[in-house]
């Protein structure tokens, strides 16, 4: 059985899409897949409601009477709200009472409370965000998509090894390439951090580091220097990369 709770107070139209979107999902999911929603019981029943006769064999309603919203500082909502659903919902994946958790609200105050309430793996320097971009050979994923502001070489380093394992063990591709995106392909391109990132992946293990890559790359699902790529960290290469045209924003993809 997979359990799957889901923020229902996350979103501009919540719980209405959140209901609506669970309902959809168990229709079209196996038997073993359970929904639980998390939010404020009496809205969440309210928007049940709406869809007539539902059959709840495979919903539970988890009740969460807090609400963050989308214009809080994360880490202020996540300490002052525990009883919030992002708090709530990301508990029971703790208490093991759940296998994933989703939301569509702050995305800050759930990588917040994911950090504070789930932690880091071990070897992980920082948690990073992953967008995956549809393109015409393969979906490329692009990392860290926004939870970072400064990120240092190795930390880069670090986003290209969660991107390819990403993409390895959930896309299924068995050596997916790894590049840093930059302002050019050259060694000499880029920042100071992304240069010694640059250098630090080219000796990292367990990576298949494709070089530095650009924009156009990720959009295109290959790099020039070493073909196709699976995961980019952004600064200069195709599945890892981290984006040298900010300096002060960092991020990989891998394809």
């Amino acid at each position: 059985m997979i359990r799957i709770a889901l923020d229902a107070m996350g979103g501009d139209s919540a719980p209405h899409v959140e209901v609506a979107g669970a309902l959809e999902a168990l229709r079209d999911l196996a038997p073993t897949f359970r929904m639980q929603l998390v939010g404020r019981v009496a809205d969440i029943e309210a928007a049940l409601r709406a869809h007539g006769t539902v059959d709840r064999s495979r919903l539970e309603l988890i009740d969460a009477p807090e609400v963050v919203g989308m214009g809080e500082k994360p880490l202020a909502a996540v300490k002052g709200k525990p009883r919030s659903s992002i708090a709530v919902g990301l508990g029971l994946q703790k208490q093991g009472a759940s296998d994933a958790f989703i939301s569509a609200g702050n995305t800050g105050a759930v990588m917040a409370a994911a950090t504070l309430l789930l932690r880091l793996h071990e070897g992980v320097q920082r948690a990073a965000i992953g967008a995956l971009f549809p393109t015409p050979v393969h979906p490329v994923l692009v990392l860290d998509g926004g939870a970072n502001v400064d990120c240092d070489a190795r930390e880069l380093v670090g986003f290209a090894h969660l991107g390819s394992v990403y993409v390895r063990d959930v896309l299924g591709r068995e050596h997916p390439g790894v590049g840093l995106l930059n302002v050019g392909e050259e060694d000499e391109k880029g920042n100071g951090v992304v240069k010694e990132a640059h250098q630090l992946l080219k000796q990292a293990n367990h990576i298949h580091y494709v070089g530095n890559v650009e924009g156009r790359d990720i959009l295109a699902g290959e790099c020039h220097q070493g073909g196709s790529t699976s995961s980019c960290a952004t600064g200069s290469s195709a599945t890892s990369c981290s984006n040298s045209t900010n300096p002060r924003a960092a991020c990989s993809w891998a394809c």
